[in-house]
């Protein structure tokens, strides 16, 4: 299996090379599992958890994770300085790496509750929820944003933003590439229609380090993720990694030089088959787990029935890990055929 022990998980700094972006609906426990078979070494994020939802709800439910899966970063959405403490140090006491504040988040329900990309108006408020995250734990405080927000001039309001971060002890941010609009585009349309801008996440790292900055947005393959790594200290994929999940597998060697092979569709399918059924056995339903599979064999002989049976058998009445089995023999596998 090639999940790594608990105590032997890449260390932070080094993690932040590779992440995978928080991504909400996604990035769950069993996602998260997912990709940490695929890489050691890449950072994971959780989903964006707000601070009233943990400081109000059930925090044994949003924040459990499984200790193979570090190192792990909770993000948090919020502005509420003292409700933030709160929910960083619930945060901590979990056991994750990182504390990360959202800053970047376009959408309106996120607006609406004064968080996400809309504080990007609110430097010094963004300032004093860092300081009092920070004062709540002695974890990393980090956050995610964007280059800017509707009419800012991304050179001033981004310089302004980041020198208010870093008078808060921030410890690395995530920056990325483009603006978000936050009236007239949807969340879906903020991913693609505001212009890529690098040049200016390039500028913002070498006018910040040593802070370790990161670059998010647009990079959907590994060629141009690993490109990037000579200009930033890390770099962050969100969709790509989750569609093509396979993708991960790859980076261990190519981002960490990491010399084991890189682990097979066959490993990756029985490790989470044995995942599974642990967390069947727990009360988890296998189509929440296998629902972040469906990308694992793309491109291969037999992909569709592969997807089908994931997505479709699995959410059938007392089906188990078995499924991932059947998904596995529908398709044709190179290192099959070379050995047949």
């Amino acid at each position: 299996m090639n999940v790594p022990d608990k105590l032997d998980h890449t260390p932070l700094e080094t993690a932040r090379r590779f992440s995978v972006a928080p991504m909400m609906d996604w990035t769950d426990r069993h996602c998260r599992f997912l990709h940490r078979v695929l890489s050691r070494h890449a950072l994971l994020f959780t989903e964006m958890v707000t601070s009233a939802a943990l400081v109000h709800g059930d925090a044994q439910r949003l924040l459990r994770f499984d200790p193979a899966e570090q190192p792990v970063a909770l993000q948090l959405g919020g502005s509420d300085p003292a409700e933030l403490a709160r929910a960083t140090a619930m945060g901590a006491a979990f056991g994750y790496a990182e504390i990360n504040l959202n800053v970047g988040c376009p959408s309106d329900r996120v607006q609406s509750g004064r968080f996400g990309a809309c504080l990007m108006a609110e430097p010094d408020l963004v300032a004093e929820c860092v300081r009092a995250m920070r004062d709540a734990t002695d974890l990393p405080v980090t956050v995610k944003c964007r280059i800017g927000i509707d009419d800012q001039d991304t050179e001033q309001s981004l310089d302004r933003f980041a020198d208010a971060m870093v008078g808060a002890g921030v410890a690395a941010l995530y920056v990325h590439a483009r603006k978000a609009w936050l009236k007239g585009l949807s969340p879906k349309e903020n991913r693609t229609i505001p212009p890529l801008d690098y040049d200016r996440v390039r500028r913002l790292r070498a006018r910040l380090s040593p802070l370790p900055v990161m670059i998010n947005g647009g990079l959907d393959t590994l060629d141009t993720a690993v490109a990037e790594l000579e200009h930033m200290d890390g770099v962050m994929l969100g969709r790509a990694a989750y569609h093509s999940p396979m993708l991960l597998a790859e980076i261990d060697a190519l981002v960490f030089g990491d010399t084991a092979a890189p682990v097979t569709l066959d490993a990756v399918m029985l490790a989470m088959a044995d995942y599974a059924e642990a967390q069947i056995a727990d009360g988890a339903r296998v189509n929440q787990i296998t629902r972040h599979m469906l990308g694992l064999a793309n491109g291969l002989p037999g992909a569709r029935h592969f997807r089908q049976i994931l997505s479709v058998e699995a959410v059938r009445p007392g089906v188990g890990p078995e499924v991932i089995h059947q998904a596995l023999a529908a398709v044709a596998r190179p290192a099959l055929a070379q050995a047949s």
